[in-house]
């Protein structure tokens, strides 16, 4: 009787090592390739808004559809933090010399907003559908897949685990917008 659950447990762990691991394996691979590409596009993307201190429709597009090759579905999170000076007043609202830096934040509902307004017939070229940054601002992109990969998939079988988040892809950059090129 031992005999038979050494072989039975024998055979499962020969399956394991034969098929699942090579095709786990692979599959990490994959993923791997995936962000390398998914990087490539944030960088490019979030240099050229630094570089050009505006967004457009068309880039956003482009750098959309660049991630889409990979296969997988990703969540965008865009942040621009507008500098701004404000002069510092005591309580009795006199000027008291001086100026604070304070940032405001633009987030995807906003830029979404001006790049691709509700109810309008304006055309994807259109200067009112540019989102314009100021030299100084802070502009961030945030990238994390929202499907389960293969990958995770595969883990998931392995692990036992089905509880386990779905970002294994996940991109932030960003930095200071360099030029107002509009």
């Amino acid at each position: 009787m031992g005999n038979h659950i050494l072989k039975v447990f024998t055979l499962i762990l020969a399956v394991l090592l034969l098929y699942m691991w090579p095709i786990s394996s692979a599959f990490d691979n994959q993923d791997d390739i995936s962000e390398i590409v998914v990087m490539n596009a944030v960088t490019k993307f979030v240099d050229s808004v630094r570089d050009k201190g505006f967004i457009t429709p068309s880039m956003y597009n482009e750098f959309a559809d660049q991630m889409a090759l990979t296969g997988n579905t990703y969540n965008i999170q865009m942040e621009h933090l507008h500098k701004r000076y404000d002069p510092n007043y005591n309580d009795a609202g006199e000027f008291q010399g001086g100026f604070s830096v304070n940032y405001e934040g633009f987030y995807n509902a906003q830029i979404n907003d001006k790049l691709f307004p509700r109810n309008s017939s304006e055309k994807i070229d259109n200067p009112n559908r540019i989102y314009k940054l100021a030299a100084g601002d802070f502009f961030t992109v945030t990238v994390k897949n929202t499907n389960r990969t293969p990958a995770t998939l595969i883990n998931d079988i392995l692990k036992g685990t089905i509880n386990a988040p779905n970002e294994k892809i996940v991109v932030p950059y960003g930095g200071m917008v360099l030029n107002e090129d509009y």
